[in-house]
């Protein structure tokens, strides 16, 4: 383990988040409501990066990998800190939704009419 491997932070790429969430893995996303309004990943949970601390893990289910997600994946890295600091295995997906979309990943709107990420 190398001198500064303790202060990174775990990331995922897309495909390897498709493979954590069909194997059981829970999404956070962590972006505002209005970027949640626009376009979600089916089936994430959503708090805004303000409440993070607070609120999910309250409303994550317990013992399950947590993926992290925001647009870019800026918000998610601060995020995915806190929760690991509360002892929940979390990871940061790299590239954000945005990656995640481009990848190929399912992104729904209200009504799981098609969305956006925004």
């Amino acid at each position: 383990m190398g001198l500064f491997s303790r202060f990174t932070l775990p990331s995922v790429k897309p495909s390897e988040a498709m493979d954590m969430l069909s194997a059981g893995a829970t999404m956070l996303d962590v972006r505002d409501n209005s970027e949640w309004n626009a376009g979600r990943v089916p089936g994430a949970v959503h708090v805004p990066a303000a409440n993070v601390a607070a609120q999910a893990p309250k409303r994550l289910p317990k013992g399950r990998p947590v993926v992290v997600a925001c647009r870019t994946g800026s918000r998610s890295k601060s995020a995915t800190r806190l929760l690991r600091e509360q002892g929940i295995e979390a990871y940061s997906l790299s590239g954000g939704l945005a990656a995640w979309e481009s990848a190929g990943g399912r992104v729904a709107g209200k009504g799981n009419r098609p969305g956006m990420i925004a």
